[in-house]
């Protein structure tokens, strides 16, 4: 049996390799001539899993997705040819959250906020948004969800988008889509945009397409000119990736990526749930467990002799992730051919904040995402 992965999947040797042939790939350049005698093919969202890429895929029979979003997965192609298909919903929720806590702490030290006198907007509550909202709750703020599918269900309290826009942060944790009762394809569009005041701040960390990016541009550009504040940019994903709007970087406060998923931890979840899959449809025992994949963490345990604060949490979410090394790097490599790429295969080990035990009085440490 021959299996075809993304070479940025960790850990595909080590849970596959017993059982067959393991070939990996750059995802983004994944031709159909590659798929001739391939079983199985495990990709990320930069592949786009369509009748021309499986033209020539005819012993294909199994097709996963390390991913929560498959909006790049012709589901219903590989229904019609009886191939299975798997992704991994939640693997990354942890790193997408330790992600915007970092980018919460960065943006409160910029504009001088203590977070708890803020609201926070969660637009999309699946697990992502979920585990975000968490999150700044355990930083004292007040939380608004806005979810339309899921407030057709009356399981909580929900408010719309436009009150979800009204918020001081507001965030952004949705699939991609372009049709139905709900596309999210220029959630933000230019009207959106233009009723938005410069003392907020936007996180994008799901999908570029859902914010419309030139209009964004726009925005910050006539704020500058008039004198206005302009608005305050997380950006974690970009419309046309792995294109970037580059006159746009200047205007945002934090652009990275694509890796807010990106923890060890995040991608090894995502490798196992296509592995548990897999093994499901051979009728096979599974061998290894997360866990067994993961080496010991640079730092295991911090003391604290007091509860932490915002400022101490700025300062221990810092010591396992620094969102401002991810800036940095982003910068200094934009222009570049391939960059944003190359930035992501090349993405040094990032490990979780549950990965550090805080002992002492950790007061909400454990809410904010550390092991207690």
């Amino acid at each position: 049996m021959k299996l075809l992965a993304d070479e940025n999947m960790p850990f595909v040797q080590e849970l596959f390799g017993d059982r067959a042939e393991v070939v990996t790939c750059p995802g983004r350049d994944l031709r159909p001539e590659q798929l001739r005698d391939v079983d199985v093919l495990l990709v990320r969202s930069i592949t786009r899993v369509d009748a021309a890429l499986l033209a020539q895929a005819e012993r294909l029979s199994f097709v996963g997705t390390a991913t929560i979003g498959c909006d790049h997965i012709d589901t219903d192609l590989l229904a019609r040819r009886g191939i299975a298909f798997a992704s991994a919903p939640g693997c990354n929720k942890v790193a997408v959250g330790d992600y915007v806590l970092a980018a919460l702490l960065r943006v409160a030290e910029h504009k001088g906020w203590a977070l708890r006198d803020k609201t926070l907007g969660v637009v999309g509550v699946g697990n992502t948004g979920s585990e975000v909202a968490a999150r700044a709750r355990a930083l004292g703020m007040r939380v608004l969800l806005c979810d339309p599918p899921k407030a057709l269900q009356k399981t909580t309290d929900f408010v719309d988008l436009e009150q979800a826009l009204a918020c001081d942060i507001v965030t952004f944790h949705v699939p991609l889509t372009r049709e139905g009762e709900f596309p999210t394809w220029h959630l933000l569009d230019e009207n959106a945009i233009d009723r938005l005041n410069g003392d907020q701040v936007l996180i994008n960390a799901c999908r570029g397409d859902v914010w419309d990016n030139q209009a964004l541009l726009a925005r910050q550009q006539m704020a500058r000119q008039q004198g206005d504040a302009p608005l305050t940019l997380v950006m974690d994903v970009w419309e046309h990736e792995p294109e970037v709007l580059a006159p746009l970087v200047p205007h945002v406060l934090l652009a990275t990526p694509h890796i807010a998923g990106y923890s060890l931890e995040g991608k090894a979840r995502g490798t196992f749930a296509l592995y548990r899959a897999w093994c499901e449809q051979q009728q096979l025992g599974m061998q290894l467990t997360p866990e067994q994949l993961l080496p010991p963490s640079s730092i295991d345990a911090i003391h604290l002799h007091e509860a932490p604060d915002q400022a101490l949490a700025a300062r221990l979410v810092r010591l396992v992730y620094d969102i401002e090394q991810d800036d940095a790097a982003f910068r200094q490599a934009l222009g570049q051919p391939g960059f944003f790429d190359r930035l992501r295969k090349q993405y040094p080990q990032r490990r979780e904040l549950g990965s550090v035990q805080l002992t002492g009085l950790t007061g909400s440490g454990e809410a904010l995402g550390f092991k207690v």
